[in-house]
């Protein structure tokens, strides 16, 4: 960790900012999206989402306040300058809409921090959180059109109909700071890791620095390590068997949609929808499901078999829980520095 430390200080690190998502929210959504495109699993698939919510408890399986003290204090007992970690937090709801809140609300941060040219953020996203800074990359490198398009779709969600009154004041700063194209937009420069991440979005490469993915994958029977079985098997979701089985099901076509009684979010969710994924798939789920993809096609990705977990699935949550476990912090703090920042830390050195 000393080593972890002082490269990221030689590369020029501010900040670094790790997000969670609504973990056991997420699983049991797919689980639900699962059961609705096919009936004959539904059975199973009610069974396995009474057994996460009985054994959840106060297990977290995201990152959270601890987690970032932990990382913060054990980077800083190396002395030096301290490196923040803070938590940057967003709704976790699984659906467009949300996401993009989460991404506009990113640049905002980003936008607050006191940062110098050549200043790095590193960012580390946990589910869809991952996908929250997908979203915020490609409004960090769109051009005026893509972002015009962006808030045009999302605009009945933070501007009063009717009345025109802005009533989310961040959409709205964060708008004419991309379009006023301000230092945010090249300042400070983003490494982003995440975890776990569904392949949603597409990542626009002029928004980021470097990106790096951390997918739990075990070997499995008749399946290439970069593909996911399907045919899902619940008893396997229950053991964990063969990985991160959120991050496999969470893809294109498993949103929540927001509640009609939300009927603004709802509506914008939609738009969102039509302009993010206008070819997201309606009704062929199970095409989707057969393919496995679970590589993105950006950055680089590690397959990392972290073993079979210990306890119940509402521990280990099909499998999704396993980056944030304290036992491999070190494992991920020395991957990432070593993935993102070895050539410029042997430079220093």
């Amino acid at each position: 960790m000393r080593d972890a430390a002082a490269a990221l200080r030689s590369a020029g690190v501010k900040a670094i900012y790790l997000a969670g998502s609504s973990i056991g929210l997420d699983t049991l959504g797919v689980l639900a999206d699962l059961a609705r495109i096919f009936p004959s699993a539904r059975d199973d698939v009610r069974r396995v989402s009474r057994r996460i919510v009985a054994e959840m408890g106060g297990e977290l399986g995201t990152f959270g306040d601890r987690y970032a003290l932990t990382l913060e204090s054990t980077l800083h007992e190396t002395g030096g300058v301290n490196i923040p970690v803070d938590l940057f937090h967003w709704s976790g709801e699984n659906h467009h809409i949300g996401r993009a809140d989460g991404a506009v609300r990113l640049i905002d941060a980003l936008a607050s921090l006191d940062c110098e040219p050549g200043d790095r953020v590193l960012l580390w996203g946990h589910g869809h959180a991952g996908n929250v800074f997908a979203l915020a990359t490609n409004l960090l490198s769109g051009d005026s059109e893509a972002v015009e398009s962006f808030f045009r779709a999302a605009e009945i969600y933070y501007r009063l109909p009717g009345f025109g009154w802005i009533d989310i004041p961040v959409w709205n700063r964060v708008r004419r700071m991309l379009l006023g194209h301000a230092a945010v937009v090249t300042n400070p420069r983003l490494d982003i890791v995440t975890f776990g991440t569904p392949v949603r979005y597409g990542w626009d490469c002029g928004g980021y620095a470097s990106l790096l993915h951390f997918i739990h994958r075990r070997p499995a029977a008749n399946c290439p390590i970069h593909r996911a079985g399907f045919p899902i098997d619940c008893d396997a979701v229950l053991r964990g068997a063969e990985g991160d089985y959120v991050q496999q099901l969470g893809i294109a076509g498993t949103n929540t949609a927001p509640s009609r009684f939300a009927w603004r979010a709802y509506v914008a969710d939609r738009r969102l929808g039509a302009l993010l994924q206008p070819c997201e798939p309606r009704g062929s789920q199970p095409d989707s499901f057969r393919a496995g993809t679970i590589v993105p096609e950006e950055g680089a990705t590690l397959l990392v078999d972290y073993g079979l977990p210990a306890g119940g699935v509402g521990r280990h949550l099909a499998g999704h829980a396993v980056y944030a476990r304290p036992k491999w912090l070190l494992f991920h703090v020395e991957q990432v520095v070593r993935r993102l920042y070895g050539r410029r830390a042997c430079r220093a050195a």
